[in-house]
């Protein structure tokens, strides 16, 4: 993979946290916590397209005929059969 150099400015305050978090042991150098945070925030908006291509799957599939209690039967077992309750 090739690595591209980049130079960014922070705060001192900023710059204080990045040390920190190197000082505690987490990350050996500036690099790697600045890595460390580009792949959490890539988690993170993998995550959130998810969700939102869940949302409009759901807004898509138009109303249920199906009454809250039932849904809820349907939910509880889903989780049954999945360890979640």
């Amino acid at each position: 993979m090739a690595v591209v150099r980049k130079t960014v400015t922070f705060t001192e305050q900023q710059d204080k946290w990045i040390k920190a978090q190197i000082e505690s042991g987490d990350f050996t150098n500036d690099s790697e916590y600045l890595r460390n945070l580009v792949r959490l925030d890539q988690a993170n908006n993998a995550r959130l397209l998810s969700l939102k291509t869940k949302l409009v799957e759901g807004l898509e599939s138009g109303v249920s005929e199906k009454s809250l209690p039932d849904i809820m039967r349907e939910v509880e077992a889903r989780m049954r059969e999945d360890g979640r309750l």
